[in-house]
């Protein structure tokens, strides 16, 4: 029997908001709050505040969504704007665990 840990994913989304495209970035084992400390994490090294070479960034706006997500962009010295969205979403139905059900809308 398989471990009784939730099953976590960090999707993110990225490129131009109305070309934005979903994938799983990371995936966690762990309680709601060990995952959203990692998720928090990533997102405050997400392009981060200095470049690899040293040179601060003009601007780097977090938004938080809601406790789940956050909106991630960052203005370069180059005028580009780098956007992304993380959204942390739990496991709720996979045909490989019997502990969950096989579809999402069947109770737990």
């Amino acid at each position: 029997m398989e471990n009784a840990v939730p099953h976590w994913a960090i999707l993110k989304a990225s490129g131009p908001p109305d070309l934005f495209g979903y994938s799983v970035y990371r995936e966690l084992e762990g309680t709601e709050a060990e995952a959203l400390a990692v998720m928090l994490e990533l997102v405050d090294t997400f392009a981060e505040a200095r470049t690899e070479a040293g040179h601060r960034r003009q601007r780097r706006q977090v938004f938080r969504l809601n406790e789940r997500s956050y909106f991630i962009r960052v203005h370069n010295r180059v005028a580009a704007i780098e956007e992304a969205h993380f959204i942390l979403a739990p496991l709720i139905a996979d045909t490989s665990n019997d502990q969950l059900p096989d579809i999402a809308g069947q109770s737990v």
